[in-house]
């Protein structure tokens, strides 16, 4: 089992930057595909980002801005967003999915672990 805590949200301003981590526990991270999401008020949760095993990346359309990235050593995933906009405020939440083979990695239901989200607002 893992346990996800994340970390780094805030209030900023648009244009500005945050940086968002996961921290995991286990002795197990590296066999995790990992995955951010976000859900805003009123709205669905939407897949932001993902990270293969390999280090493969995977991001949404809307989300040219950020990077994921991934510290096995540190059983931690990253999201560096940039250049943020009024509608990235969202809480985010990492996920990790301990599935081999093919995985749909924007679908929410192909993760079986998740945080508890930090809150990220940009005002503008």
């Amino acid at each position: 089992q893992v346990q996800l805590v994340e970390s780094g949200g805030g209030l900023v301003q648009a244009g500005g930057s945050l940086r968002l981590s996961c921290a995991a526990s286990g002795r197990t991270f590296s066999s995790y595909f990992m995955g951010w999401f976000r859900q805003a008020p009123g709205k669905e949760r939407e897949f932001v980002a993902a990270i293969g095993r390999s280090g493969s990346t995977y991001y949404a359309d809307s989300v040219g801005r950020f990077t994921i990235s991934r510290d096995n050593a540190k059983n931690a995933v990253y999201l560096q967003m940039n250049s943020l906009k009024p509608e990235d405020t969202a809480v985010y939440c990492c996920a990790a999915a301990g599935k081999y083979g093919s995985i749909r990695y924007a679908r929410s239901d192909e993760y079986d672990y998740w945080g508890q989200g930090t809150q990220v607002t940009v005002s503008s």
